[in-house]
């Protein structure tokens, strides 16, 4: 077990196979945990509590559990009922009673939390080098920085200790660390995820974030931890009014790029180099580039330090910081003490001014699908932070600051190294609530760059992810085929292209005599099956019942195993229509069969 992938196709593999179990897996991690960075964790869960919860897991079906036994770190500035949380600050320190709310949905899921997280203190900073408690080396290289707020829960995850974990993001703190250690890095719509149980930075900008090791585990656990919750007055549900088209992947999308003369990477030439190829990865796999004018987003980013936001930050610890100012970091204290010196007339003003930048992105967003952006400009070490520590950590936001404040989604994805071992990525950045969008192309992403996971060997598995949050995949192998007589009626309920699949070698196809339009009939044969060619297509849940009430007999819908393994929903045959039917597996494709009778 010792060289087991954490990510959750593996994990849940073993289970299913009976290679591990959770309280199996709760001992290697507990190992892996005591023989690495010490500085990592702030407080990890006792055994005797985490092989209880495992124990639990172990009586229940794990079908019934979407995260069934996989483990995460929280980031220690949310709660873990039982566990102290201190937000990288001993005197701030208290015991939660409860698990905050996004805690409460992951566990209710099947997952289980293994312990609490260091932090730049109070969230406050991208370095992850701010905290009393010392601080985790990067994955790749301990004189470099891990990046922060979220330092603990990135590292934890790139060193194989968890399967996923629980960051936040205000001002990038759940996009630097994922690019600092070959990590995706969703940061969701704000409201998304609930920040109830969750020490507040900026309270009316803070997410939740998530740190996995690709876009799969990333979505999962998204789905898991969503939804409203009453007790968060930010708390917002996903608007059901969405345009299809707009918040779901498709083919072709055209993505935005800054002009050249708006990119900065403070003298990186391999971060230059690196931010090249992702776009000319993006082109080459099927996406438009089109040049944007990022100066508003960029502007709007200035805010966030310079404006009084920063009083936020001076809002959510006042009691402590009037009391014991010694117990902040140094730098952490000279950052927030500023936010006591802007006036109301100062906030309204930049207000306006915020208001102004996003009337003025609004435009961008009616011309492209996303922006594609380097995460950070650069990557500096532990010696250059220290040496400068507020200037270098403002350098790194430089792609991040402005993403709340616009009200935007985003999701960092690992895409090379430099020459010198360390990690490269981009960010993915589309309006709120684009967040299953972003999750597709940074599937693609992830998959076209060919990188292992985290500091693992271990390679991005196959696993296909759906378009769209409301859509089903539907797998075609006839008429519906795009460009054949009956894809339009898959177009017209707002059905998406994916992607070209096959089955696995246990089918037979046939070409259905009197049918009008010619269609086939496939069917499952593990002994005399090949091979056939699908297309799978993304259909609307809203859309399935009118959808399956055009289909005549004797075709329907049934589960088809895809070559990888994976099942999707699709068309069967009923075996009696086949009788004296034209068999055509041999061909392995309706549309071969359509051209050899033209």
């Amino acid at each position: 077990m010792k060289d087991l992938s954490f990510d959750f196709q593996t994990l849940r593999s073993a289970y299913l196979s009976g290679e591990t179990t959770p309280s199996q897996l709760i001992q290697e991690i507990l190992n892996r945990i005591e023989s690495g960075d010490s500085k990592i964790w702030i407080c990890v869960d006792t055994k005797e509590r985490l092989l209880a919860q495992a124990a639990e897991l172990e009586k229940q079906d794990i079908e019934s559990l979407p995260l069934y036994g996989i483990p995460f770190a929280v980031k220690d500035n949310i709660d873990v009922a039982e566990l102290p949380t201190t937000a990288a600050c001993p005197d701030y320190r208290y015991f939660a009673d409860k698990d905050a709310t996004v805690v409460a949905k992951l566990r209710a899921a099947g997952a289980i939390p293994i312990g609490k997280t260091n932090l730049d203190q109070f969230a406050t900073g991208l370095v992850g080098v701010r905290s009393p408690y010392g601080f985790p080396g990067n994955a790749f290289d301990p004189d470099y920085i891990p990046g922060g707020s979220s330092s603990g829960s990135a590292v934890s995850v790139a060193l194989g200790q968890v399967s996923f974990s629980l960051g936040t993001d205000t001002a990038g703190s759940g996009r630097v660390p994922a690019c600092f250690n070959n990590l995706v890095g969703l940061k969701p719509s704000r409201g998304l995820l609930s920040n109830t149980g969750v020490v507040p930075a900026c309270k009316s900008l803070d997410c939740v974030s998530i740190f996995a090791l690709n876009a799969s585990d990333a979505q999962a656990a998204l789905r898991s931890a969503s939804g409203f919750d009453a007790t968060d007055p930010f708390s917002r549900p996903q608007p059901v009014q969405l345009d299809t088209t707009k918040k779901c992947f498709r083919e072709g999308m055209t993505f935005g790029v800054p002009s050249p003369e708006q990119l900065e990477f403070f003298e990186n030439q391999d971060y230059l180099d690196l931010y090249l190829k992702s776009v000319d990865r993006l082109e080459s796999i099927g996406f438009k580039k089109q040049i944007v004018d990022f100066a508003p987003f960029l502007a709007a980013a200035r805010l966030l330090y310079e404006g009084p936001w920063v009083a936020e930050r001076y809002w959510a610890i006042q009691d402590l910081i009037k009391s014991a100012p010694e117990s902040l970091h140094p730098v952490t204290r000279a950052i927030i003490e500023k936010g006591i010196e802007g006036t109301a007339v100062d906030a309204f003003d930049a207000s306006y001014k915020l208001q102004a930048f996003r009337q003025e992105t609004e435009s961008v967003w009616e011309e492209i699908d996303f922006i594609l952006s380097p995460t950070a400009g650069t990557h500096y070490t532990i010696a250059e932070v220290e040496a400068n520590p507020i200037q270098l950590n403002s350098n790194l936001g430089y792609y991040t600051n402005f993403m709340n404040l616009l009200d935007l989604s985003s999701m960092a994805v690992p895409t090379g190294f430099t020459p010198k071992g360390m990690p490269f990525g981009v960010t993915v950045i589309a309006p709120a609530f684009h967040d299953e969008k972003l999750l597709v192309v940074a599937d693609q992403l992830q998959k076209a760059s060919e990188l292992p996971l985290g500091a693992s060997q271990h390679r991005v598995n196959s696993e296909l992810l759906p378009t769209c949050y409301d859509s089903i995949p539907i797998a075609v192998c006839g008429a519906h085929m795009s460009g054949l007589p009956l894809n339009g009626q898959l177009t017209e309920l707002g059905a998406t292209f994916c992607q070209k699949a096959s089955t696995n070698d246990s089918y037979r196809l046939f070409a259905l005599a009197g049918t009008t339009p010619a269609k086939p009939g496939m069917i499952r044969d593990e002994t005399n099956g090949g091979k056939i060619e699908l297309e799978i297509w993304d259909l609307p849940k809203t859309q399935w019942a009118e959808f399956i009430a055009q289909i005549p007999s004797p075709l329907g819908i049934g589960n088809i195993e895809l070559i990888d393994g994976q099942y999707v929903k699709g068309f069967l045959c009923e075996s009696w229509a086949t009788a004296g039917a034209k068999e055509l597996t041999a061909l392995g494709s309706w549309r071969v069969y359509l051209q050899s009778e033209r």
